[in-house]
């Protein structure tokens, strides 16, 4: 009972939140009095999607139902008699709710629990900067699991009504067939003497017109139910989209960010399950939700009733299409991507995955991902859906590789092991542009077929930039290339704009990032460090790291600039930066420490 005590002391919005949490599912009267008993029951040991623990949930509904009993039969005087009415009446709500599915009320109160707990850690955290903190990092995945639990109660409901819509329309279809047959009746009437003729005509009459009259109420309703079942399915789909856009336009997107961070050097990108988690379940809500509308259709072509239903199912159809599209070529990713500096006739690996591949059951009929490479231009011209089949800029060997899956772990991925670059084609350089600052980018295409070749996807997904080299002494200006697009690429670019110049603290910044992976050290650059770095690429001989801050630092000269040209941190900072571990050998086998940079 001590989590209802704590909860009812919520205050403001976390008040108005738990408040949410209750309705005619489960009243919030249920709740409160029988907290106790509730708090105490295994919630928490039943699997709602295992079939074994059914007679688990069965036997806590009847004991919640004979608990309401109890407790309303105990009400005694002129309070307690309203008392006793409403829950007795609870009681038989419930029961009629979940007798069928107990496995939903477990469901139900394992998700007002839950939330109750989180509602009330984040109001005992609130006062803390360290509570207000872990609150902002979780706040937004509290926020899609609540949005998950409230797609799926609102798939249950259209389930339950098109169950409802498909059962009205059977007994529809059979009173028709009841009038047809009183209409065939009619006309054998013909071979009957008129005296018995004239009884039995009015008494199908009669009948006739009863049923008739039925069958145009029943129609309506029929129509009612559809559009109301068609109405609530936009909703669904409004709701799906705007679940879908913050997994994979945010939190995708932003593992992607740190993908590309990591490649300079930056903290590991994390785990992909929780994101594969939630892609599962936008899966599932989606496949379930699409064969819903179907089945409508088919109701709808099985017994045409004049209306607007045709037209909006045939919007909504259209609209889970597109989002299950969305959702399928946005999950083809690289896990592990191939090195953004590429030596030809060196071999290299890759690894690609579908997050959703095991719920979609692509892997019952597994595909095959081809790798080729491509020119940045090329890139361009792909993301515009211009024609560029086929186009390559060079010859990958071992280039095929089929997705296997992995039960354990419930992932789809092709991982490529032994690929090599045997020939690359270049393009014509423009200006001072070298070969160590031309981009090219892995692009890994396949094509997946859902459920039962319904619907094919052609899918593709582009490496990081990749800069090839064909010797060694390419790899430092080639490393600069790539450490100035990670550091500053920004989400949604064209391939692979970044920008040419910026502020010089933004570049220290990365440049720390480089130098502790480097020489895998936990220490930054130090003051001193960054001076002496600001110096060589500047030409200034200032010794205050303040005086560099408003400067800007670029990738390459450029006689367009309104500015002087800019330093070229390419050929001044970037190789003493990345060459630490070559230094290292040269320093008595000793360790590289920050404060020997300024003794390059």
């Amino acid at each position: 009972m001590a989590g209802w005590i704590q909860a009812q002391q919520l205050q403001g919005d976390a008040l108005r939140q738990m408040q949410v949490l209750y309705g005619q599912h489960f009243p919030i009267e249920v709740r409160h009095y029988l907290a106790q008993w509730i708090e105490s029951q295994p919630w928490d040991a039943i699997d709602p999607e295992n079939p074994q623990d059914q007679a688990q949930a069965t036997q806590l509904l009847e004991g919640l139902v004979q608990e309401l009993q109890k407790k309303a039969e105990h009400q005694v005087g002129e309070d307690g008699f309203l008392l006793k009415i409403k829950l007795g009446h609870y009681a038989t709500q419930l029961q009629n709710t979940y007798d069928r599915c107990p496995m939903e009320l477990v469901r139900c109160i394992r998700h007002i629990l839950y939330n109750e707990q989180r509602l009330v850690r984040e109001a005992n955290n609130g006062a803390s900067p360290v509570g207000m903190l872990v609150d902002a990092m979780s706040q937004k995945h509290l926020q899609i699991n609540q949005t998950f639990e409230e797609l799926r109660l609102v798939t249950q409901d259209t389930e339950n009504e098109l169950k409802k819509l498909q059962q009205t329309q059977e007994y529809f279809i059979i009173q028709y067939q009841e009038s047809l047959r009183i209409q065939a009746q009619f006309a054998q009437l013909a071979q009957v003497n008129p005296q018995e003729r004239l009884s039995r005509e009015t008494a199908l009459q009669q009948k006739q017109v009863s049923l008739e009259a039925w069958l145009q109420r029943e129609a309506q309703t029929l129509q009612q139910y559809r559009v109301e079942l068609a109405e609530k399915h936009q909703k669904t789909l409004q709701l799906l989209r705007k679940q879908q856009t913050i997994i994979l336009d945010d939190e995708l997107i932003q593992w992607k960010r740190r993908q590309q961070l990591a490649g300079n050097g930056g903290p590991p990108e994390g785990s992909l399950d929780v994101l594969q988690s939630w892609c599962e379940k936008l899966a599932e809500i989606i496949w379930q939700n699409r064969q819903q509308i179907r089945r409508a259709e088919h109701l709808c072509q099985q017994l045409p009733i004049p209306g607007p239903v045709e037209e909006m199912l045939a919007e909504v159809n259209a609209t889970i299409t597109d989002i299950i599209s969305a959702l399928v070529t946005s999950t083809f990713i690289i896990e592990k991507q191939p090195p953004q500096v590429l030596k030809t006739q060196t071999k290299f690996a890759a690894t690609v995955r579908l997050l959703v591949g095991g719920k979609l059951n692509v892997h019952m009929n597994p595909p095959q991902v081809k790798a080729t490479i491509i020119s940045e231009q090329q890139a361009k011209s792909l993301l515009k859906n211009e024609n560029t089949r086929n186009e390559c800029s060079g010859e990958i060997l071992n280039n095929c590789c089929v997705m296997e899956y992995h039960q354990a772990t419930g992932t789809l991925s092709a991982h490529f092991r032994n690929m090599s670059l045997k020939r690359i084609k270049r393009a014509d350089r423009r200006g001072a542009e070298s070969v160590t600052e031309e981009k090219f980018t892995v692009l890994f295409e396949s094509q997946f077929s859902v459920g039962s070749n319904e619907l094919v996807f052609q899918v593709k997904t582009l490496s990081l930039p990749v800069v090839v080299i064909v010797h060694g002494s390419q790899d430092h200006n080639a490393t600069a290339t790539v450490l100035w697009d990670n550091a500053f690429a920004e989400p949604g670019r064209v391939p692979f704009a970044v920008p040419d110049k910026v502020l010089w603290p933004q570049l220290c910044e990365a440049l720390n990032m480089k130098f502790k992976a480097e020489v895998q050290s936990t220490g930054a650059l130090t003051k001193e460090n960054l001076v002496f770095l600001a110096q060589k690429l500047f030409n200034s001989s200032s010794s205050h790291l303040e005086d560099y801050n408003s400067m800007s630092a670029g990738r390459r000269p450029g006689p367009t600039w309104a500015l002087p040209p800019l330093p070229r941190l390419r050929d001044r900072v970037l190789p003493e930066v990345s060459a630490p571990p070559s230094l290292t050998s040269r320093r008595d086998g000793g360790g590289w420490y920050p404060k020997e940079c300024s003794q390059l």
